[in-house]
């Protein structure tokens, strides 16, 4: 029997600050929405509900804010319940890891990723965007690889 497959990467900017609460069972979640920008398209997004619990919705609360960019690599959840009499149903994406794109102030040096196995963001960490033109495309002599 072939297995489904359930897995979302989104890249976009919060559209409100993460709200982080506790369940009665003493775990935190956190809540926030990400505006995606739809390709080919200057003005038009897509908006999607993100869910992060325990630590990696600790760091997102401690760290994010609206406007901040991210990556959240997570699944699809469709969840459904009746409200005053009418059925609701929502999708959402449970985010198994955030990474933090945007520095403290907002700046494009990346800070780190929030996966449950890491403590904090490293602040000492940089990335440096790539222009296609800057890539060599020499082979590469695999008996030079030290390992």
């Amino acid at each position: 029997m072939a297995r489904a497959i359930n897995q979302v990467i989104l890249m976009g900017r919060l559209t409100r600050d993460p709200e982080m609460r506790t369940t009665p069972n003493g775990k935190n979640v956190t809540s926030f929405s990400l505006a995606v920008d739809r390709p080919g398209s200057d003005d038009s997004a897509d908006f999607f509900d993100i869910t992060a619990w325990e630590k990696t919705g600790e760091l997102v609360n401690q760290y994010l804010s609206k406007g901040r960019r991210c990556l959240v690599q997570g699944r699809l959840s469709f969840r459904s319940w009746e409200q005053d009499g009418q059925k609701r149903s929502k999708v959402e994406v449970i985010a198994n890891d955030v990474t933090f794109l945007d520095g403290p102030n907002g700046d494009n040096n990346g800070s780190g990723s929030s996966n449950s196995g890491s403590s904090a963001p490293s602040s000492n960490k940089q990335t440096k965007d790539v222009a296609p033109e800057d890539i060599d495309d020499k082979p590469i002599d695999l008996s030079e690889i030290p390992f």
